[in-house]
Formats: C-alpha cells, structure tokens, sequence
C-alpha cells in the first residue's frame, strides 16, 4: 500500500498521473483525496491562464508575409533573397507589433503571477482541509467536561513531540497521540470560556504565516512556531469566531515548554 508522503510526492509532480496506485490510495485516504482536490484545481486556472491568444493585428501581419513569400516563390524556378541590414534597436519600438508583444508580454507575466499565488496558496489550503478532516473521526473529543485527562497519559501524549503544558494551560479534557499526514501529532481538547477547543502540534508542518480558515463549521487558525513547525487551533459554534481562536491559539503557545 502506497503512503501518504509516496503519493503526495507523485501528485505535486503530476496531479494527473494515472497510476492505479494513486486511485486505490486516494480512493481509502480522505486527507489525500483533501490534498488532491486543490491541486487539480490549481492546474486547472493555470492551464486557462496560459492560454494566452495572439493578438489580431500580430496574426494578420504574419498571414500577410507568408503569403507574400509563397508568392514570391512561385514567380520564379530561383529565389532570391536580397541581404539587408536588420533594423535598428530604436525602430523596434515603433509601430503595432511593438504594441502586440507589450501585450503578450504582459498577459503571460499575469498568467504567471496568478498561478504563483495559487501555487503558494494550495499547500496551506490543503493542510487546513486535512486538519479539518482530521476533526471528523473523533467526534466524541468535542464535549464539555471539567474531568481533565490523567498527567501520566499527557505527559505520554506529548513526550514525542518533545513537549509539555504549563500548570496554567488549563483543563486538557482530552489526549490523543494521532495519525497525520504520515505522522504521530498531538491532539489535544482544552476547556476554555468559549467552550472545548482542539489543538494539534504539528511539528513537521511548516508555514510562513498564521492562516485563518472557516470550513465545515469550524473556525480555526493555524500559527507557525519558529523551530517547531506550527499549531492548529480550532473551535465551533456560534461563540468561536476568529478573533477568539487567535487569542486562544497565543495563550495556549505561551503555554507550550518546549523540551527539546
């Protein structure tokens, strides 16, 4: 069976690659058929970005000395092309075609800035699908409850990503060591005033800047941590909006010991 970083892999390579492998994973892979969704989206605006057409007056132009050659040639067995200087640097700038190649030019460098943002934009995107996905199969983390989880089972929990909590992070209701995106991630519920929130350490995720997402009813932020990869904090409900999923996610990183 192939693994996630296999086919994530092939994918960013070619999103379109046809191998049966990568349609039996995805088919049994949620955060990968996630991954995957964006990046078909992507290649999609940036084939219609590219699809740059020639200007008329540029197309006409070339009909126009092609037809003239072909003429040219079928006057005469001999062809004779005369030798003549190649215009000046300055002339270049002169006329229609100047104007049709400003504008080719200048779709074509549009086209790229378009597909870079989205390129950029895709990875981060699809990590707050993934996370989001993740919040689906354990439904029952969402309760309220004032019950915290032993030390022994936390201490456990948070040991591989070489961490702990503070005193003062508050009620941890509830402690999973987790499977995601090929690898072991804390995941965690704490009860706050605006009720339980998720947090996940995702020490091999990297950002260069927090991100907000709201998706499938859940406001979540996702905040980079310097030499630590990132945290994703997420709440739901009419209480979590995400000014307060900011203020948690701070409070709960000020609350982070990092042991190694």
């Amino acid at each position: 069976m192939m693994e996630c970083a296999q086919y994530r892999r092939t994918v960013l390579a070619d999103p379109h690659d046809p191998d049966p492998a990568l349609s039996e994973h995805r088919g049994s892979c949620p955060e990968c058929t996630l991954y995957t969704e964006p990046m078909l989206r992507f290649e999609s605006r940036l084939e219609r970005a590219l699809r740059v057409p020639v200007p008329a007056d540029m197309d006409s132009g070339l009909r126009r000395n092609s037809a003239a050659q072909t003429d040219r040639g079928e006057a005469g067995s001999a062809r004779v092309v005369p030798l003549r200087p190649r215009s000046p640097l300055w002339a270049l700038g002169r006329g229609p075609y100047r104007r049709s190649w400003l504008a080719m030019a200048a779709s074509v460098l549009l086209a790229l800035v378009v597909a870079g943002g989205l390129w950029l934009s895709v990875p981060d995107r699809s990590l707050a699908a993934a996370v989001v996905t993740h919040m689906g199969g354990e439904p029952q983390a969402w309760r309220r409850t004032e019950l915290p989880v032993p030390s022994a089972e936390l201490l456990a929990v948070l040991r591989d990503s070489q961490l702990r909590l503070a005193a003062d992070a508050g009620i941890v209701s509830y402690a999973s060591s987790c499977e995601f995106r090929g690898h072991r991630v804390p995941h965690l519920v704490l009860q706050t005033e605006s009720g339980p929130v998720t947090v996940m350490v995702l020490v091999n995720e990297h950002l260069s800047k927090s991100m907000q997402f709201d998706e499938q009813g859940y406001h979540g932020v996702i905040v980079p941590v310097a030499g630590h990869g990132s945290l994703a904090v997420l709440a739901r409900g009419p209480t979590a909006d995400p000014t307060t999923v900011e203020h948690i996610a701070h409070r709960v990183l000020e609350a982070i010991v990092w042991t190694g």
